[in-house]
């Protein structure tokens, strides 16, 4: 068994509103030094397939389902 990590990020220029929140909050609260925060989703899915099938089936699952080709990118790595 293999576990599939598919990381999900918004593009670069794509506002991340969830993001700015955090960052507003984490500010305010007195947190210094923050240049940036970002919201990115990871999914976890254990598969019974060889790990370059497993890769294969992630990126499949990516372009069908869980990102949207206009406003992100993702990434497919195998453990």
């Amino acid at each position: 068994m293999v576990v599939v990590e598919i990381k999900i990020e918004l593009k670069e220029g794509v506002i991340d509103p969830e993001g700015k929140n955090v960052d507003k909050v984490l500010r305010l609260l007195g947190f210094k030094g923050i240049e940036n925060v970002k919201s990115v989703q990871i999914f976890e899915i254990e598969m019974s397939l060889p790990p370059a099938d497993a890769k294969l089936a992630g990126e499949e699952m990516c372009r069908k389902v869980l990102a949207n080709p206009v406003i992100h990118n993702f990434t497919v790595t195998v453990r």
